[in-house]
């Protein structure tokens, strides 16, 4: 390595040394994300930008940031720890638009940045901004990538507005992310710096970067380290409290947000299914060698018949009660039993005999429908109508399930999935069988009350999603 590149990495490497030191004093909570980063001097960019593994400058840049605009330098390192800890570039290889991806990344990492209120990021909020904060929250309640992204491509595309967007919100070179998804062969990742420690600056191996070296691809990511990284970042910021809420401005609850899990629809259908034998043919567990030996050997007697029962995974019983109060929404009511009845034939449909009853419910059950053909599910949603008027009391739905199976009814009742607004009187005894209390648009919702042995889930605008929270959260 010549000598001029030596004295450009060493700079490089003390500029990005004291950016990450200043942050880690004003911001101590990001010190898991400030320790995950290394330094790599890269002259294939013309500003700086991450891998997830590295941070790749060009020293020119870097110098010029840091001796003219110092603050915004510090809001460039925060910006690129966003990036890792929503884990952006870990996705983009699955957006049909990677520049519209990279915008509204951008958009979602500076929002989080530009709620912040620590001196050492702090810059004047442009009215652009501004502007465009409210007009994106006041549609998606929560600025995250995703929404943000499904938001654009679910309206006219105006290319000149997205450009403006670009202008303002762009900090940091996102090529590297590209690279990350042509990565096949892993590569070796660099020694995890000990805490406290300075990150490593040459890739770990204790030898100068060489010119070959350079033209290697990243390291592999480091998703699920980023994925601890953001677990542990959050959990500090509960135990920070209230008091420090403005300070860390909307992470915390970004955060929350994207911790969740994340499962498909169909797979949590499949939870209210059940194992039982059923009279036909199985073939799956059908020997043919053995039946073509017999048929040559006796002539027409094989040694082997086919199975008469089967094992089948379908849908017993279940309960969809329906809080047909006001603040639930027609459309979404109907959009929530048009999609389970798809994915319940996809399950492999009901047994001869099924029971699903449908409950119209608010602060008593109202109606009881029981339907065992899923085109009267489909028909059903198709005119159901909500009645409004009275508030919610979740118990009755509970006590009247408890009085059908008294009377012998819902013998083998596997759910209960109960789709409301989230405002109601909860029941304290758990059941015996699965309940889930079904929610429309996570991020509005406080689903304080629900009680700890129920799941919550979250159905999306954006296929039907199922987000379960993770263990450990309320």
């Amino acid at each position: 390595m010549s000598e001029t590149r030596e004295k450009l990495e060493e700079m490089g490497f003390r500029i990005l040394d004291a950016v990450r030191t200043e942050l880690l004093l004003s911001m101590r909570f990001m010190a898991p994300a400030l320790n995950s980063l290394g330094f790599k001097m890269d002259l294939r960019t013309s500003s700086v930008g991450t891998d997830a593994a590295y941070i790749r400058f060009n020293p020119g840049f870097l110098l010029q940031e840091y001796v003219e605009r110092p603050r915004r330098m510090n809001r460039t390192y925060v910006h690129m720890l966003l990036h890792c800890l929503f884990r952006h570039m870990f996705s983009s290889r699955d957006r049909e638009d990677p520049e519209l991806w990279d915008l509204c990344c951008d958009i979602a990492a500076e929002s989080v940045v530009d709620s912040m209120s620590y001196d050492v990021i702090a810059r004047p909020h442009s009215t652009f901004r501004e502007e465009w904060y409210e007009k994106l929250e006041g549609e998606l309640k929560i600025l995250t990538a995703e929404k943000i992204y499904a938001w654009f491509l679910s309206r006219d595309r105006d290319y000149s507005v997205e450009e403006a967007l670009r202008r303002a919100f762009t900090v940091d070179d996102h090529s590297f992310w590209q690279r990350m998804e042509d990565d096949e062969e892993p590569q070796k990742r660099p020694p995890q710096a000990p805490p406290g420690a300075p990150p490593d600056r040459d890739g770990g191996d204790g030898q100068q970067e060489t010119q070959e070296s350079r033209n290697l691809k990243p390291v592999q990511p480091k998703e699920d380290e980023w994925k601890k990284n953001a677990e542990q970042i959050e959990a500090d910021l509960e135990i920070m409290g209230k008091e420090k809420s403005e300070e860390h401005g909307s992470l915390s609850r970004i955060l929350r947000f994207e911790s969740r899990k994340r499962t498909d629809y169909r797979e949590f259908l499949q939870r209210f299914s059940i194992l039982r034998e059923e009279a036909g043919v199985d073939l799956d567990s059908f020997d043919y060698g053995f039946y073509y030996y017999g048929m040559e050997l006796y002539g027409n007697m094989p040694l082997i018949e086919e199975n008469e029962f089967r094992e089948v995974r379908k849908v017993d019983s279940l309960v969809i009660a329906i809080d047909t109060s006001a603040s639930c929404q027609k459309v979404l009511v109907q959009q929530f039993l048009n999609e389970t009845a798809d994915l319940l034939s996809g399950i492999g449909s009901f047994f001869k005999k099924t029971e699903i009853h449908l409950i119209e419910c608010d602060d008593q059950v109202q109606n009881d429908r029981v339907i065992t053909d899923l085109r009267d599910l489909q028909q059903y949603a198709n005119e159901f109508e909500v009645k409004g008027g009275f508030g919610t009391d979740f118990r009755p739905v509970f006590n009247y399930i408890e009085d059908l199976r008294a009377a012998g009814e819902l013998e083998n009742l596997k759910g209960l999935m109960y789709f409301t607004d989230g405002f109601g009187v909860y029941p304290h005894k758990p059941t015996d069988y699965e309940t889930a209390f079904v929610f429309w648009r996570d991020e509005e919702l406080d689903d304080t009350g629900v009680p700890d042995w129920a799941m919550k889930l979250f159905l999306t605008p954006e296929g039907m999603e199922t987000v379960e929270k993770r263990e450990g959260t309320n």
